[in-house]
């Protein structure tokens, strides 16, 4: 919650989305063409650390108050006990709901003596704690709020966080508190970074596992930086109940899907549905596309006053379950024909969750293909429709009559798994055919908790850590299904440092029933191995772990950094790189324009790359934020380019140009102004299996930020 008048906003006079324009497979069971899916984030940004408290493994699901009450009256103990009846007595519990959570006005305005909160007594005579229990005591989890300044947000001024951050966690802890909102108002200026990390710190010394939401209202881009300190981050300033401001937050929080992850989720802030602002049909819209934007489902109605529309959309168990989809993918815009916008979000057991929105007055069709959402190649696909349940097949075209600010939204699962397309993918991100664990389940880029999704940790072999990767209990089996396009696998193996010295495994790749790699025995006292295999024509992958002869006792074995490559790379010899073919492309502001700079709405309509008066034919239009990749496959020496802020914003803009090869920075412009000549960069790629260039703004929004990367060469062996 921050107050209208001290928001902090971007600042930006453009709605931000992602496009594609090409993009090979991101994530399992099915292909992307080339006219496809925009960036799902393979390596866009290096990718960093989950935090490791257990907590939000799918997006957190439960009840906020300050939408439908702000901080009246009627919020009270009283409510808060009946919203959780409601949970129970509705199904919303049974649909995924957990957290009941309070907003805002809960404290008295002054400490106590000890200094510590002190609740206050009209709205809760029986204090926080008591409440916390009749919450649990239905089986659902509480949660509380506060600010990283020294008062809270509203205009009473409730005391906050900043400074007592260790003795605020340790209260909420004793009081049963399991979820933290961490708003931003009155912070003194002080570095956001440092003040949520404090809190952070403080809530992980309480040993009570707590799920931590920042809400700092992306003012200094917590994207970059919260994923090993929260578990969610607000992205934008507050929605309100309007069509405006929730599709507004919505383009907002669209170009950001690089950064989402289990237990790291990009937060556009909380529901409005059944609040009264917009039709049922703008509040299916605003349902649909938080759930295609892996964001969290927080309601924020009055469940006692509810009407059956509002149940009805918000206990759709079918939108439902593509929010929490254990892939832990945010869905990326496809296409924006003038406010008719297609996204496409990859799941778990290789469907695509495909939403068709339209934006404007009147109704209109909207139109893509299996192709285009990412699974192109098989026969047939059924097509559910998740609000009407009407299912239906289709050789591959997705097509519906639209109404005015509706959304209609599929799953669309192929008939038979199709074949992964030219890129590089990490495992971790991709949906596997089969999955058997030796003790709990098969983690994605998390070491193996031996009991539920998501209880692992970072994964470390040998004091390495990996943001990425597989981590398994002996003895396991896991499949995917490659399609004869793929060429390589990299990984490195070892049981992970969890375990201590423990453990004895053995790892095994097999090309169909062809062993392609084999470990031999690898302890808890051992480095990682590098293993490679050659998957040249292969249809299925299988990676199996044994028992390496200790009785299957502590055998946590991590496949780290495990990545295929497939498809085509470039020729030897130098290339202009807008001449090739990327295999994502996410943009702030229109599509990626090859050759063009950045026109900010339709393919094609830039103009002459320009930068400080020096003209190129060659090269790629973008806007801050932008991450465009190419696959390399290990062929590549050197990139050679000229980076600037396009002429045709005059001396506006403010962006940072940066290289990485597999995720490791090589290059980077610093700071580039509209008023600056080009920045030449060299980055070195020698045996590089991918190819990042990432724009970002350099001043804490995105207005002009039309960057130019000019005359890009890339040379190749």
């Amino acid at each position: 919650m921050t107050p209208i008048l001290r928001r902090k906003r971007q600042k930006s006079r453009h709605r931000i989305a992602g496009f594609a324009t090409t993009l090979a497979v991101l994530c399992g069971g099915g292909a992307l063409s080339t006219a496809a899916l925009v960036g799902l984030g393979l390596a866009a940004a290096a990718p960093a650390a989950a935090l490791q408290n257990s907590q939000a493994v799918t997006p957190q699901m439960g009840f906020n108050n300050w939408n439908s009450t702000h901080c009246r009256a009627e919020f009270d103990e009283a409510m808060v006990k009946g919203i959780a009846d409601i949970f129970v007595s509705q199904g919303l519990k049974a649909a995924g709901y957990t957290y009941v959570n309070l907003d805002d006005c809960w404290a008295l305005p002054n400490r106590d003596a000890g200094g510590n909160l002190v609740a206050d007594p009209v709205r809760f005579p029986d204090g926080i704690k008591a409440v916390a229990d009749y919450v649990h005591s239905k089986g659902l989890k509480f949660g509380l709020y506060s600010s990283a300044g020294t008062k809270t947000c509203d205009g009473s001024g409730f005391p906050g966080g900043l400074g007592h951050e260790q003795q605020d966690a340790n209260l909420w802890a004793s009081w049963g508190v399991d979820y933290l909102k961490y708003d931003n108002c009155n912070n003194q200026g002080v570095d956001a970074q440092q003040r949520y990390k404090a809190m952070g710190d403080a809530l992980r010394a309480t040993g009570r596992p707590i799920l931590y939401s920042i809400c700092e209202w992306g003012s200094s881009q917590p994207w970059t930086w919260a994923q090993e300190v929260g578990n969610s981050w607000r992205t934008t300033g507050d929605i309100s109940d309007s069509w405006s401001s929730m599709i507004t937050i919505a383009h907002a929080n669209q170009s950001l899907a690089a950064y989402a992850a289990p237990g790291s989720w990009n937060d556009p802030d909380m529901l409005e549905v059944g609040n009264g602002g917009m039709t049922d049909t703008e509040y299916r819209t605003h349902f649909s596309l938080w759930a295609q934007m892996a964001a969290p489902l927080l309601i924020g109605t009055d469940l006692r006053t509810a009407t059956p529309a509002t149940l009805a959309i918000l206990t759709n168990t079918d939108v439902i379950a593509v929010d929490q989809d254990p892939l832990g993918r945010q869905g990326t815009v496809l296409a924006d024909d003038n406010g008719l916008v297609v996204m496409s979000r990859p799941l778990a057991d290789g469907s695509r969750a495909v939403t068709l929105t339209n934006e404007t007055a009147t109704a209109g069709t909207i139109s893509t293909t299996a192709a285009a959402a990412g699974i192109g190649g098989a026969a047939s696909y059924t097509l559910k429709d998740l609000w009407s349940k009407q299912t239906t097949t289709t050789t591959g075209a997705i097509s519906a009559l639209v109404p005015s600010h509706g959304t209609v939204m599929f799953r669309v699962t192929p008939s038979a798994p199709t074949a992964l397309t030219t890129g590089l993918y990490q495992l971790g991100d991709l949906a596997w055919t089969s999955a058997v664990g030796g003790w709990g389940p098969v983690e994605r880029n998390h070491s193996n908790g031996e009991t539920a999704p998501g209880d692992g940790r970072t994964l470390t072999i040998g004091g390495a850590t990996y943001a990425k990767g597989l981590g398994v209990h002996a003895p396991s089996d896991i499949r995917y299904h490659l399609g004869g396009t793929c060429t390589s696998l990299t990984v490195d193996v070892g049981v992970d440092d969890e375990v201590g010295n423990s453990g004895a495994v053995d790892f095994q790749v097999y090309r169909d029933s062809t062993l392609v790699a084999d470990s031999g025995i690898r302890r808890g006292t051992d480095p990682a191995l590098r293993l490679t295999a050659d998957l040249t024509g292969g249809n299925d992958l299988r990676l199996v772990v044994t028992d390496g002869g200790d009785g299957k006792n502590y055998d946590h074995a991590d496949w780290a950094a495990a990545r295929v490559g497939c498809g085509s790379v470039p020729s030897a010899g130098t290339h202009a790189l807008s001449d090739l073919t990327w295999t994502s492309a996410l943009n702030g502001w229109g599509p990626v324009e090859p050759n063009r700079s950045n026109g900010e709405t339709a393919p094609g309509d830039g103009r002459t790359l320009t930068i400080g008066g020096a003209t190129y034919a060659k090269g790629l239009g973008t806007h801050a934020t932008s991450t465009v990749t190419y696959y390399l496959g290990g062929r590549c020496t050197a990139l050679s380019t000229d980076a600037g802020v396009d002429d045709e914003v005059g001396n506006n803009g403010s962006v940072d140009f940066q290289i990485l090869a597999d995720g490791v920075k090589v290059a980077d412009s610093g700071t580039v102004t509209g008023s600056g000549a080009a920045v030449h960069l060299n980055a070195p790629l020698t045996g590089a299996y991918e190819l990042t260039l990432q724009v970002g703004p350099a001043d804490g929004g995105n207005a002009y930020d039309h960057a130019d990367w000019a005359a890009p060469q890339l040379t190749c062996s």
